[in-house]
């Protein structure tokens, strides 16, 4: 797989005090993830980086002074997708632009409507999907579709057998979020594998203010008709997506999956508040102005997601 060797751009430290921003040493430009997992594993500081929306943010902030970077730009093999058996294999290279448009909508429609949401024309053109599970940033507004969607991620990493000596396995996304497993050094974020369901699916999320902006909950909700499931999971209410099973198994047992799938307004309602209390749980009394706000956003959120999803 590997075509040539990595390109290495060396630059020296600045010349700033410990407090202020330090150049890397060095930055390579690997063109496979081969390569890509040989310079991580040549260099266990450096820190791999597609399109630094994130990090690049901590750095100037002066929160992160990776030692080296190893861009992931030029690997052309996790900036598409391809089917897989009843899934689609999506390269963690993505942009969100690419996956707002119409043809990936048509695909995975909420992980779309997610990448559309995700900030300005510059974020969605740089920031990429790997990054957005990567930094694990509970605003991330891909993180809640890929949990309700159970989307695996596939780790590329040092140790396989054969001339390229890369290895490869898989773990749930939620795993990775939860902290359950991290990456090992040397590993990185090759595919993301998402189940296509051909069944509607919700991406909705409220901010604090108008127009893009970080999410104060969101919510991912996907119909699974096959297993006579509903799925979903809230994002930016805690580190990570959470999903309200009991909620999801409830309202599924309602649910007329051989006829017209409609429910109640009354039984809409009460899904929202079922999630709302599972996700945004008391905190002691009297209950907080702010706790009690945020549960009404994650209620109203999980009513229309379940709403669009059923009448879709």
């Amino acid at each position: 797989m590997t075509t040539h060797a990595p390109h290495a751009l060396h630059t020296p430290h600045s010349s700033q005090g410990p407090q202020g921003p330090q150049a890397v040493q060095s930055v390579t430009l690997p063109a496979s993830l081969d390569e890509a997992v040989a310079a991580l594993t040549a260099m266990p500081a450096a820190v791999p980086v597609a399109g630094g929306t994130d990090l690049m943010a901590a750095v100037n902030a002066g929160l992160l002074r990776p030692a080296a970077l190893v861009g992931l730009g030029r690997i052309n093999e996790i900036r598409g997708w391809q089917y897989q058996d009843g899934h689609a294999l999506l390269g963690a290279g993505l942009t969100h632009a690419r996956m707002g448009r119409p043809d990936f909508a048509a695909l995975i429609p909420a992980l779309a409507a997610a990448a559309r949401a995700a900030g300005p024309p510059q974020i969605r053109n740089a920031g990429t999907l790997g990054g957005n599970i990567a930094s694990a940033a509970p605003t991330g507004d891909a993180l809640p579709v890929l949990a309700a969607l159970e989307a695996v991620l596939v780790i590329v990493g040092p140790g396989g057998l054969g001339e390229s000596g890369v290895a490869r396995r898989e773990i749930p996304v939620s795993h990775l979020l939860a902290g359950r497993e991290m990456l090992r050094p040397g590993e990185l974020i090759g595919f993301v594998r998402v189940p296509l369901l051909h069944a509607p699916q919700v991406f909705l999320k409220a901010t604090g203010r108008t127009g893009p902006g970080r999410a104060v909950a969101s919510v991912g909700l996907v119909l699974d008709p096959a297993r006579r499931g509903v799925r979903c999971a809230i994002g930016a209410v805690a580190p990570m997506p959470l999903r309200p099973l009991e909620a999801e198994q409830w309202v599924a047992s309602l649910i007329d999956w051989d006829g017209e799938r409609g429910l109640a307004p009354e039984a809409l309602e009460a899904f929202g508040e079922y999630v709302a209390a599972a996700c945004v749980p008391d905190q002691g009394e009297p209950v907080a102005a702010g706790v009690l706000h945020l549960r009404r956003t994650v209620a109203v959120l999980a009513r229309r997601a379940l709403g669009r999803a059923l009448s879709s």
